[in-house]
């Protein structure tokens, strides 16, 4: 990834629970264990971002305590916006937020909501930006049915013109010659020094009178700036929003599928991957096996060696090297080395079993035991 000028990046995290029918913000909805707004801040800093902005709705104190519990690697600034005004309004909000802010950088804008997002896509996107000289980039993709996403509009030199709103779309406007659209996710690297006047130029929208981000790219193009986009996606599903409890699942899964794969490529054997549940805080070590119907939560720990499962559920436990552990259930448990546990064994908080024990079937153990 080049690296030439500095790097920032703002996260539009303003939704409320109400798309998931919650009082949950949307974006500390969990995933594997983790909010989904982490995996976007790990996207950025492993991307190379150093100083973070994220944008909360009225509600950023819940946010922020959430997120913090499980710290990313980048330095994270958050700001609330207290009344709904758009995107665009988010954004200026955002870029308030920053201390020392350098015009000359540059800064990545991601919505909080795409969990999938990988690094890879976040830094392509950054290389193309940075190679093409270009004011903005749009991360976009190419598909027959444009759905509800917002379409790219070029004008009759094939320059990018707009990103017109799905809600404003006529069916012909945007259309390649094949009829497929070129799709945007609200994604963009964008030179700073250029994105707050740009904002502040940005018109009311005629349906709800929001002030949105997307405009940002016809102020631009219309104020003769270079805009470029980027069909970098590492994946179909990367720039895949969660707006409710369906898609949330479906993220879920998707991201249990990497992580299995991660936990396979270091050693680990699962029986039946489908039928494993990691989240993304647990740590195993290598020549574990797990049986179908494993459920490992938290911030559990398995050592080398061991056998977990079949029908098991951990959750925050720490499990020594070589003990075996079938049908049990156990939660802010100790389990040491060598050990049998189960069948139909319980574990209750703070048990904490000896090296070399073996409990039988139908155990149950409670704290000091």
């Amino acid at each position: 990834m080049l690296a030439q000028t500095p790097l920032s990046a703002l996260v539009i995290a303003t939704a409320s629970g109400a798309p998931m029918r919650s009082e949950r913000p949307k974006p500390i909805h969990l995933l594997c264990g983790r909010p989904m707004l982490s995996y976007v801040l790990d996207a950025i800093g492993d991307a190379g971002v150093d100083r973070v902005s994220v944008v909360t709705g009225p509600f950023g104190d819940w946010v922020s305590k959430r997120v913090l519990e499980d710290p990313p690697s980048v330095s994270l600034n958050f700001v609330e916006q207290r009344q709904g005004r758009g995107s665009a309004d988010a954004a200026l909000l955002g870029l308030s937020a920053f201390e020392d802010f350098d015009d000359d950088g540059d800064l990545v804008i991601v919505p909080a909501d795409l969990p999938l997002l990988q690094t890879g896509t976040i830094a392509a996107l950054i290389e193309r930006h940075r190679t093409s000289g270009a004011a903005c980039t749009v991360l976009t993709t190419v598909v027959t049915d444009s759905g509800q996403h917002d379409r790219i509009v070029r004008d009759r030199h094939d320059r990018v013109a707009e990103v017109r709103r799905a809600a404003h779309l006529s069916d012909d406007e945007g259309r390649l010659e094949n009829g497929d659209s070129e799709i945007a996710f609200g994604i963009y690297c964008v030179r700073r020094g250029l994105l707050a006047p740009a904002l502040r130029r940005t018109r009311p929208d005629r349906s709800d009178g929001t002030h949105q981000l997307s405009d940002v790219v016809a102020v631009l193009a219309e104020s003769g700036h270079p805009v470029v986009t980027a069909p970098v996606l590492e994946s179909p599903v990367d720039a895949r929003p969660v707006d409710d409890r369906r898609l949330l699942a479906e993220a879920e899964a998707e991201l249990r599928h990497r992580t299995n794969l991660r936990w396979m490529d270091r050693g680990v054997t699962m029986i039946d991957p489908s039928r494993t549940y990691i989240d993304a805080t647990v740590e195993l070590g290598v020549d574990v096996t797990l049986f179908p119907g494993t459920m490992l939560q938290g911030s559990t720990v398995v050592g080398d060696g061991c056998e977990i499962g079949p029908d098991t559920r951990l959750d925050r436990c720490s499990i020594g090297r070589d003990s075996v552990i079938e049908k049990t259930m156990a939660r802010l448990a100790v389990v040491g080395d060598n050990c049998r546990v189960g069948p139909f064994a319980v574990l209750e908080p703070g048990s904490d079993l000896a090296d070399g024990l073996v409990t039988g079937p139908f155990y149950a153990s409670r704290a000091g035991e």
